[in-house]
């Protein structure tokens, strides 16, 4: 980093979670609060904190919490509140700024980097998001009371909080409470939340899951959706059109675009299957990473070329037309492209048995780390024993109170380490050949679910109050069927240079037959993919030789 500066926010080391041994001992370690002293002289009008607190233990690590974070910044000032709806709780304000932004519980793990961009723009800091955005922000019009709720474990989480936070920073007639789940479990039940980030509008579902602030403003703000469509409209066509934005369509955009050469990114969300990802420990030169820092740094990367970069955009159909391609949005409007690389990835496969649809956030999850909070103490089931299902399966096991792990085969399939670390586990009970047929439930949440013994053929039921699906993925590619060749799992088919059975039309990543899905070999995939458009091009443009 140049001249000392800090680094980024979201590159803060946040090993912020409560850490003590002793009551001695402090929230922040002494390398975290030099971190957060730097980014805390970029604050350039004063922060008010405003906090809620009772006798209770979190709210005494709460309030130890903010003066220490009182103490690394003269622009910040901590002050005591009653009347509060939550306790521990805190809210965010500025003299003169009409802000209404709280924290209900400590936002530590993935979301103290929440908390110190809440800091830094309440406290004047502009934020790092396109003109257009903010502008839209700021034109909203209306009331608009909204409450996430959260796990300190959820990956998901920050983007959805951080995007409101700031819609509150930016616009008086947005508010927004962040609300740690796990701390508020009374009110959890009752508003029966089983998946996070859970995302209410003036007290009614609005939404769930990951969320961007274009997302989510696409939601509320009714106009939206036809000025972005009328925005693709626009563009002109492209050299190379990359359909899909994560690891493989970003490596496919930036090779593109270092040939000089007309390009465009159309992606439903930049970053894709990585956004879900835990921990990263095999991306070659970097020891650890998790997967929203790395989409993160993807979508920069791809930002510093020049680069068209449309995001909430689903593709539904792909034709040739005279001078290359065109490509049709969910919204109708349509790109054209003398070439195109497919990298639309893949999703989590689901069972597909009966309930399964029903109890989907209501007992039936696919991130453990997101939603495993949640189910403290209750009775889960995990289904794969590939090392996803036993690796979810581990973690699980320390915040429930049983785990049934039940496999198809008649045999784990995962790593040997991880099924020695499972099989250890007093509160695991793994049942193999074993078919699960339906998902049981109440009409509001799981209740349990039937299996098959593939042994015996007799069908049994188990009682539990949540399902993690760990069965792998599916290629995003059904709106291809009857355009490309397809293999029967789904899978776009390629040869070696990523060519597809339409000349012209390339493929990248999870979405294609390449075996190993792996981020590294995606990237690779998605460079080979580029320059093989980059070559189709020059091929299809060169004039032809006369006859003699």
């Amino acid at each position: 980093m140049k001249n000392g500066s800090p680094a980024p926010v979201g590159e803060l080391h946040t090993g912020a979670r409560p850490r003590r041994a002793t009551r001695e001992d402090d929230m922040l370690d002494a390398n975290l609060k030099t971190q957060l002293k730097a980014y805390l002289e970029r604050v350039t009008r004063p922060v008010v904190i405003t906090a809620f607190a009772d006798d209770g233990a979190k709210s005494r690590d709460m309030l130890e919490l903010l003066e220490e974070i009182r103490e690394l910044s003269d622009k910040i000032t901590v002050t005591r509140g009653d009347d509060a709806a939550r306790v521990p709780s805190f809210a965010l304000s500025s003299p003169g700024e009409d802000i209404s932004l709280t924290f209900a519980g400590l936002p530590m793990g993935h979301e103290f980097t929440s908390l110190v961009l809440a800091l830094l723009q309440v406290g004047g800091y502009p934020p790092k998001l396109e003109q257009a955005v903010l502008d839209q922000i700021r034109g909203l019009e209306g009331s608009f009371k909204f409450e996430t709720y959260f796990s300190l474990s959820c990956q998901n989480c920050p983007d959805v909080v951080q995007a409101l936070n700031l819609m509150a920073v930016l616009n008086p007639g947005i508010e927004h409470v962040a609300i740690d789940g796990a701390l508020f479990q009374p009110e959890v039940e009752a508003r029966q939340i089983m998946s996070v980030p859970a995302i209410y509008l003036n007290g009614q579902p609005f939404a769930s899951g990951r969320m961007s602030a274009e997302e989510i403003l696409a939601k509320i703000d009714t106009g939206a959706a036809n000025r972005a469509a009328d925005a693709v409209n626009a563009q002109a066509p492209f050299d190379v059109l990359v359909v899909g934005g994560g690891p493989a369509g970003a490596a496919a955009a930036v090779y593109a675009a270092r040939k000089g050469i007309r390009t465009g990114v159309a992606a439903e969300r930049f970053g894709g299957q990585v956004l879900d990802t835990m921990a990263i420990e095999n991306f070659i030169s970097v020891p650890h990473t998790e997967g929203p820092k790395l989409a993160a740094a993807l979508e920069t990367h791809v930002r510093e070329y020049d680069v068209e970069v449309m995001n909430l955009q689903t593709a539904t159909k792909l034709e040739a037309v005279e001078g290359g391609f065109r490509v049709t949005m969910a919204s109708g409007a349509a790109l054209t492209a003398a070439s195109v690389v497919l990298s639309t990835g893949a999703r989590w496969r689901k069972m597909g048995v009966p309930g399964e649809q029903d109890y989907l956030n209501k007992g039936v999850a696919f991130c453990p780390h997101c939603d495993g909070p949640l189910f403290k103490g209750k009775r889960i089931a995990v289904i794969g024993g590939g090392n996803s299902g036993v690796e979810a399966a581990i973690d699980l096991a320390g915040l429930v109170a049983h785990v049934t792990l039940i496999e198809f085969d008649k045999q784990l399939r995962a790593d040997d380490v991880l099924q020695r670390k499972l099989r250890s586990l007093k509160n695991v009970t793994i049942l193999t050949h074993a078919k699960t047929t339906e998902v049981k439930g109440d009409g509001t949440r799981v209740t349990g679910l039937a299996y098959e013994d593939r042994t015996s053929g007799e069908i049994r039921e188990i009682a539990l109050e949540g399902i993690f699906v760990q069965i792998g993925l599916m290629p995003n590619t059904d709106w291809l069927k009857g355009t490309i060749d397809l293999s029967p799992r789904g899978e776009i088919v390629v040869d070696a240079h990523g060519a597809t059975s339409m000349p012209g039309v390339f493929a990248a990543g999870d979405c294609t037959t390449t075996p190993y899905k792996q981020i590294v070999i995606a990237m690779g995939e998605g460079a080979k993919a580029s320059l093989a458009a980059f070559d189709h091009l020059i091929r299809v443009s060169a004039p032809e030789e006369k006859a003699a």
